[in-house]
């Protein structure tokens, strides 16, 4: 990989040039889909230790929804937990030899620091209306519309940086150390590189919490009168 920005062709749609990027991230999608099949396929009042697994890390998912954003936590549950679970499994697709993580890819990041983006502007406007989204921009005072506006691009911007800063330093020092120093000697740096994707992906879907909960609460945090149990 020349550049964050440089793509290898994997095939094409016609027009359409599809990158090895698209294809792993595809690959990835498939292969959550499968496993959430596979782990959701006998669920039992009863619970086994598989199924107590998963109901473990949902109810800590909607406690760290409850703890953000008032209201019911189901809202937002399938939106940050495929987040967290894409950006998880994106980080760690590196485990697989000669497969670059999609998130060292600025296209990727871009894509889902945009749908954080979109998010928060639809739960926004849900909330709050669209007039009321729109005054948000205006709070605490006229003056402050410019700022809050940069603001928001700024920070998706950041969210994107963080990810992809994060992804591409391990990706790059496991790579140089494997060229110097064999095949052995980088297994604790492929440990501690992927340490560091769960810590970013647990971000990411924090921070796409925060920002989509701050749309929600007008930015006051205090939940908008319109906002569905």
């Amino acid at each position: 990989m020349d550049t964050p920005l440089h793509t290898t062709t994997a095939f094409t749609l016609g027009p359409l040039a599809i990158s090895w990027t698209v294809v792993t991230t595809w690959g990835v999608m498939a292969v959550l889909v499968l496993a959430c099949l596979w782990a959701t396929r006998r669920l039992k009042d009863d619970p086994g230790p598989a199924q107590a697994v998963l109901e473990l890390i949902v109810e800590t998912l909607d406690s760290e929804i409850r703890g953000t954003v008032p209201g019911d936590p189901a809202r937002f549950r399938t939106l940050i937990g495929t987040l967290l679970l894409v950006v998880l499994a994106a980080n760690w697709a590196s485990l697989v030899p000669g497969v670059e993580p999609p998130t060292a890819h600025l296209e990727t990041d871009a894509a889902l620091a945009f749908i954080v983006f979109a998010a928060g502007i639809g739960w926004g406007i849900r909330a709050q209306g669209f007039g009321g989204w729109l005054a948000s921009f205006a709070r605490p005072s006229w003056v402050m519309i410019p700022l809050n506006l940069v603001e928001q691009i700024t920070r998706h911007f950041s969210l994107m940086v963080r990810l992809f800063g994060n992804v591409m330093s391990g990706v790059f020092v496991v790579g140089i150390v494997l060229s110097l120093a064999g095949l052995l000697v980088p297994i604790p740096l492929m440990a501690l590189d992927l340490l560091t994707g769960a810590v970013q992906a647990y971000i990411f879907a924090t921070l796409a919490l925060v920002f989509i909960g701050s749309a929600v609460t007008g930015e006051g945090g205090e939940p908008a009168s319109k906002e569905p149990a």
